[in-house]
């Protein structure tokens, strides 16, 4: 299951994303904003990266105005790989090298068809692993090294 959240800057690209996921059949779970009224990004960070974190979801969708504020709160927690994209390179990358759990974006840098595009490429690109992975298992030993402080 995909969850997806956003902040007020967010919320018309969500609506785009939300058409989307609808069309391709992705179990999908809606931590809102339900509108354009002003809100606080780290909240709905929080809710779709603690569902991830936990395992209670597979995947999820972050948009703020620029990305950056929802990038930065996600990544706070353990086990999420929170992805700022701009590009269809950067959403490639974000699934191939990284394996992203969250792809994160801006709903005033990018237009709904670049959202939904780059949602597409993340969706369908499968992670490369291999020398990748030893780059993820380093990150998740500096995790472990911060949780046990």
């Amino acid at each position: 299951m995909l969850v997806i959240g956003c902040d007020h800057g967010g919320y018309e690209l969500k609506l785009a994303i939300l058409e989307l996921l609808r069309e391709r059949a992705v179990e999908c779970t809606d931590f809102g904003t339900d509108g354009s009224d002003s809100v606080d990004y780290p909240d709905f960070a929080a809710k779709v990266a603690a569902a991830v974190s936990s395992g209670d979801a597979e995947s999820g969708v972050l948009i703020c105005g620029t990305g950056i504020g929802m990038s930065i709160s996600a990544n706070k927690f353990p086990d999420v790989r929170a992805a700022l994209v701009h590009d269809e390179f950067t959403a490639k990358m974000a699934r191939e090298h990284n394996n992203a759990n969250i792809l994160v974006m801006g709903g005033r840098v990018l237009t709904p068809d670049q959202g939904k595009k780059f949602v597409e490429i993340w969706l369908d690109t499968e992670f490369a692993g291999g020398r990748h992975q030893n780059r993820l298992d380093k990150i998740t030993a500096i995790e472990q090294q911060i949780i046990e402080r």
